[in-house]
């Protein structure tokens, strides 16, 4: 972190009862930080994931529902092997390292499995800031989209609609170059669904690590490599999406997650009442 960085979370935790980490390692990498400089590693931080839903699964007869009531039906090219790229559409997303060697991909599928592949870019400009590579990025989709190996689908990524989207692809890209997207990891984890993303990148890599439902990438040359291995191996992504459901059972469902916020606010609350000092120590 920068100097004013390092500043800001000790004041933060100094002036807070209870401070919440989305990731363990950004906990112990604090702890690292501050006894570099000799400061007190605070004992206030606990580590609360991003929630997901557990009641949002469609079995393979629905997600054929799914796509009828999407219109997706309707679009006679596009196959039943979908490789998605959903959400929010902002520069950071990086959409177009994929569709820029989306051809060459489904070429080399095609030699190994004999399947065809599409791929389904879905999702809305969220900042008019980013109004340039959004229009940079639908040129490239119109590209594909003509040739007949892909479709951009325009919806806003928010309520059920989002989780429906995602559900009909069989992989999620997500070869964002910044921010956490705890939410869109949500999601997937949610749907079960295996899927790609950068490293290393934040709670990103971090939590692929854990949930073991997904491949990393840190180039254009691996982001292909990771997507050819993941579409030709269907027992690879059965165990990953086994392993999503696992981690979305045991470690992040909602149930889970919300009672981790109620100890916070309880330790936060005997802190106040009672004066008991809140000690959470760090694991390493």
């Amino acid at each position: 972190m920068k100097d004013f960085e390092e500043n800001f979370i000790y004041q933060l935790c100094e002036g807070s009862d209870v401070v919440l980490f989305k990731s363990q390692y950004q906990k112990w990498r604090l702890n690292w930080t501050f006894t570099q400089i000799k400061w007190r590693m605070p004992k206030n931080i606990m580590v609360v994931p991003h929630g997901a839903r557990v009641d949002k699964n469609w079995n393979e007869s629905e997600i054929l529902k799914l796509k009828e009531e999407l219109g997706l039906s309707k679009i006679k090219h596009l196959s039943n092997n979908l490789v998605g790229l959903v959400g929010w559409i902002q520069s950071n997303k990086r959409w177009d390292i994929l569709t820029s060697m989306w051809e060459e991909i489904i070429k080399e599928i095609k030699v190994k499995t004999g399947e065809d592949w599409d791929l389904l870019a879905a999702g809305a400009m969220r900042d008019p800031a980013h109004l340039e590579d959004y229009n940079n990025y639908k040129k490239s989709l119109e590209i594909l989209e003509n040739k007949g190996v892909a479709h951009y689908y325009e919806f806003i990524p928010r309520g059920d609609i989002y989780y429906k989207v995602m559900a009909v692809c069989n992989i999620i890209v997500l070869p964002t170059v910044d921010e956490t997207q705890s939410g869109t990891l949500a999601r997937i984890i949610s749907l079960n669904k295996p899927y790609i993303t950068t490293a290393p990148l934040e709670g990103l890599t971090a939590q692929t690590l854990e949930n073991e439902g997904g491949l990393l990438f840190t180039d254009k040359a691996m982001l292909k490599e990771k997507v050819i291995k993941l579409v030709c191996d269907k027992d690879l992504r059965n165990t990953f999406s086994n392993n999503l459901k696992k981690y979305l059972n045991e470690v992040v469902s909602w149930e889970i997650i919300a009672k981790k916020y109620k100890r916070a606010y309880m330790l936060a609350r005997l802190q106040k009442i009672k004066g008991e000092e809140v000690n959470l120590p760090p694991d390493f």
